[in-house]
């Protein structure tokens, strides 16, 4: 493959848990860059991990100054890992990939020459995964859930790994809501997306950090983030209730004046009332969320901080 020395490619990656994956991982992505393009440079976000990623980076970028390190004030979630990585990003073609070697680095030239046929952004399908079936079973349930609710059509064999133009990367620096989602944003602006097949390896070190509650707490908050059908469905479900209750109690109004008949005792008063009021609470509880999300916005805080990064290192 002949390479292309005006081409500059940023391979941009999330660190979290992974520390001995970094010297393995880097290797072979400057292995494979040099078959496509001279020029690159690999940003190591560290996102607070809790073992000695930033001690590796700043040791990597000792070795070879292509490779940058962002480290992270705290842990803000690795999609705001990924957004502080894209802003500092130069190329003219972005790759986004785990640091776990799931995603395999090899497969970027694959994702390269696929952007070159016209394509804005190429995502990796993982066609086949190599993770616990719980994990395969609640991505395919989270995105079934979230495109009932968007009212959009999904791919749960796309995760983060792709390659995106710099037009692309422009467009996405400019979307600063504090709740991100990467890959929902890249198919939301609407660029020539294309995907293909790509081997996905099973996990070296290490484990997931997404526990089942950090996956409920990403759908609702991705699913409250990118749609209203919540609040419609609630309305809607309050006015079937109602309609229920007006149609009943007209009911209960024939049989006492008109057939005589008494109208039952306390317990199914009783019953309706908290029946009522768990909805009331539930509508109450969603659009709480939505105020909630509002009040995060308007706060205007900063998507990420940054304590240090290899730059100020070298500085020093």
């Amino acid at each position: 493959m002949v390479k292309n020395d005006s081409i500059l490619i940023s391979i941009v990656i999330p660190v979290y848990g992974c520390a001995r994956n970094l010297e393995e991982l880097c290797q072979r992505i400057i292995e494979t860059i040099h078959t496509i393009a001279a020029k690159y440079e690999i940003i190591l976000v560290n996102d607070a991990s809790p073992d000695l990623a930033w001690e590796t980076i700043v040791t990597l970028n000792l070795t070879n100054h292509c490779i940058k390190g962002i480290n992270l004030a705290r842990n803000f979630g690795q999609h705001h890992a990924i957004t502080a990585g894209l802003d500092y990003a130069n190329g003219d073609w972005v790759v986004v990939m785990d640091c776990d070697l799931q995603d395999k680095p090899e497969e970027i030239i694959r994702l390269f020459q696929k952007s070159q046929e016209g394509y804005a952004v190429v995502f990796g399908k993982r066609v086949t995964r190599q993770d616990h079936w719980w994990k395969k079973k609640t991505s395919q349930i989270f995105y079934r859930v979230y495109d009932y609710f968007t009212g959009t059509t999904s791919d749960h064999t796309i995760a983060n790994f792709c390659i995106i133009s710099k037009k692309v990367v422009h467009g996405f620096r400019q979307m600063r809501e504090q709740h991100r989602f990467f890959p929902l944003f890249l198919q939301w602006m609407g660029y020539p997306t294309a995907s293909i097949a790509i081997d996905h390896d099973a996990r070296k070190q290490g484990k997931s950090s997404y526990s089942l509650k950090k996956l409920i707490t990403l759908a609702t908050d991705t699913i409250i983030a990118q749609s209203n059908k919540p609040l419609r469905l609630s309305i809607q479900f309050g006015f079937l209730i109602s309609s229920a209750s007006f149609i009943y109690g007209l009911y209960l109004f024939i049989r006492y004046f008109f057939l005589e008949q008494p109208v039952a005792g306390w317990t199914s008063v009783m019953v309706s009332i908290y029946f009522i009021g768990g909805l009331i609470f539930f509508n109450f509880g969603i659009l709480g969320l939505y105020i909630g999300k509002v009040f995060n916005e308007i706060k205007g805080r900063p998507l990420y901080l940054i304590r240090e990064t290899t730059d100020d290192s070298q500085k020093a």
